[in-house]
């Protein structure tokens, strides 16, 4: 009988193999040459077969609670089942005070994206507005008026709301969407924390909230 971990060793491969499998480009080396450069230069079809074998560590926070952890959860081809165990925690849902699995290849888009602006020298972690949300609380934030579908990929432990300190809405999802892994939602808003990005694993698809 397959065990959990074989499950998701088997899940995350087939994730990594997704995109090692997309079309590659060479990457000449690159400096930022400002907090907001065009979102063209961020593009995930650029990056080497080399980019996806090593070593994958996620650094993430979570305003709502205060967390901060740099996670190692990928090393040498497979998954590290700890680690995995503890960015499920870092992304629970908050407010319903509960952890659910999280889709692996959820975190190799975060990861991914991460990774890549460290290149121009953004040394930023994933800001996490919202990860696994229960349908208890994903309801609350429809009766507030907040952007949340009856339907949504984050009960399903498949969807994040996220920032990255320092560059804006367009750019990051412009890099998420690169990946061509699932759905990017852009939330464009004013003041001084500004908008978030919706990550999925589901359809390709992109829109505005």
């Amino acid at each position: 009988m397959a065990t959990r971990r074989d499950f998701l060793h088997k899940t995350l491969g087939a994730a990594a193999a997704s995109f090692i499998g997309a079309p590659l480009v060479g990457l000449a080396p690159a400096r930022a040459q400002a907090l907001e450069p065009p979102p063209d230069i961020f593009d995930a079809q650029a990056l080497d077969l080399e980019f996806w074998l090593k070593p994958r560590t996620l650094t993430v926070t979570r305003p709502q609670s205060g967390e901060k952890a740099s996670v190692l959860y990928w090393k040498d081809g497979e998954l590290i089942d700890s680690g995995y165990q503890q960015l499920c925690h870092l992304l629970r849902d908050v407010n319903g005070k509960s952890t659910a699995p999280m889709d692996p290849k959820l975190l190799e888009t975060l990861w991914g994206a991460q990774a890549f602006v460290a290149r121009y020298g953004i040394n930023s972690p994933i800001e996490i507005l919202s990860g696994y949300r229960t349908p208890a609380s994903n309801q609350r934030l429809r009766e507030q008026g907040i952007p949340a579908a009856r339907q949504s990929l984050h009960l399903e432990g498949k969807a994040a709301d996220i920032r990255i300190a320092n560059l804006n809405e367009e750019v990051v999802g412009g890099l998420i969407k690169s990946f061509r892994q699932g759905g990017v939602g852009f939330y464009f808003r004013g003041g001084p924390r500004g908008g978030w990005i919706h990550a999925d694993t589901g359809l390709k698809r992109t829109w505005k909230g």
